[in-house]
């Protein structure tokens, strides 16, 4: 188990490494408008990516303790919550340095992307509100995990749903073409698609470290909680 656990480790650094510094160097499509911060798109969705990986551990999580009723699964919840907090702060700085060298500002509440985005943290925020103001911790976990999914449920909707029904300045949606149909180049791909499993595979990474730490904390700590 160590053998494969160190394997994904080397993998992911080099998929990491290698997309970071390959994103700057190789060519990209001369596009009106984008010109030079196309290279955005290694880093900015890939993080975009690892979050929503990161939610969906968390709601898996919350499934299996609602049906099993077994603490350790909230525990996994709580870590992969976390997550969604940590990776939403690089999606949201790389997006608006994004937004400002293409549209001219830092946000705009016309994007129902970027406005979906906001809501969709916020909704993970009262996570944390209801898991930390609810003393009984059975109650806990079955509050936080049903809320857990209702938030899961809502990010989807207010991501990926929402924003292709309406106008939206974003590629691939509102009537935009996405990346993929007319210039993510053979080139870009090459660095595109390793960067998506690398950013997943250090989210997976960070909170599998995390479940190790609150599981230290929960256990030699004398605290009964970590939540």
């Amino acid at each position: 188990m160590k053998r494969y656990s160190f394997a994904f480790k080397i993998i992911t650094s080099i998929l990491l490494l290698y997309s970071v510094l390959y994103g700057l160097l190789v060519d990209v499509p001369a596009l009106p408008i984008l010109n030079e911060t196309i290279r955005n798109l290694f880093y900015h969705v890939p993080v975009w990516f690892a979050m929503m990986f990161m939610a969906a551990v968390g709601m898996f999580n919350a499934v299996r303790f609602l049906m099993k009723k077994e603490l350790k699964y909230f525990d996994n919840t709580h870590a992969a919550s976390l997550m969604v907090i940590f990776f939403s702060i690089p999606g949201l700085l790389t997006g608006m340095l994004w937004a400002r060298f293409t549209w001219g500002t830092w946000w705009t509440f016309q994007e129902p992307k970027l406005n979906g985005v906001a809501i969709s943290i916020l909704i993970y925020c009262v996570y944390f509100l209801l898991t930390y103001g609810i003393p009984d911790l059975k109650q806990t976990a079955v509050v936080g995990s049903a809320y857990n999914i209702f938030s899961f449920v809502m990010m989807m909707i207010f991501i990926m749903v929402m924003p292709r029904l309406t106008s939206s300045l974003h590629p691939g949606n509102g009537g935009n073409p996405a990346f993929g149909s007319y210039d993510l180049d053979n080139r870009m791909r090459t660095v595109f698609y390793p960067a998506v499993l690398g950013w997943i595979g250090l989210s997976y990474w960070l909170y599998d470290l995390l479940k190790k730490y609150l599981w230290i904390q929960k256990n030699f700590s004398g605290k009964q909680r970590v939540y």
